[in-house]
């Protein structure tokens, strides 16, 4: 048998991939933590970003987007 990933969601574990098993059948798991929520980042923590280089008076922000390029 393999290990199968799932997301919680709405009280719902939901696998991240196709698994082949029948139909209501019951399984049996324990969970482990991979990530938690609080890992990844936040739209809030983005949308600062943002705000500071918007500040900045800088506003073409793609003036010098090729000097950066392979």
């Amino acid at each position: 048998m393999k290990t199968v990933q799932a997301i919680y969601e709405n009280g719902v574990f939901r696998p991240t991939e196709p698994v082949e098993l029948p139909e209501n059948c019951r399984v049996e798991f324990d969970p482990r933590l991979l990530n938690s929520p609080s890992d990844a980042t936040s739209l809030d923590e983005v949308y600062a970003i943002l705000s500071k280089r918007f500040k900045s008076g800088d506003h073409d922000v793609a003036e010098r987007h090729n000097e950066h390029q392979p």
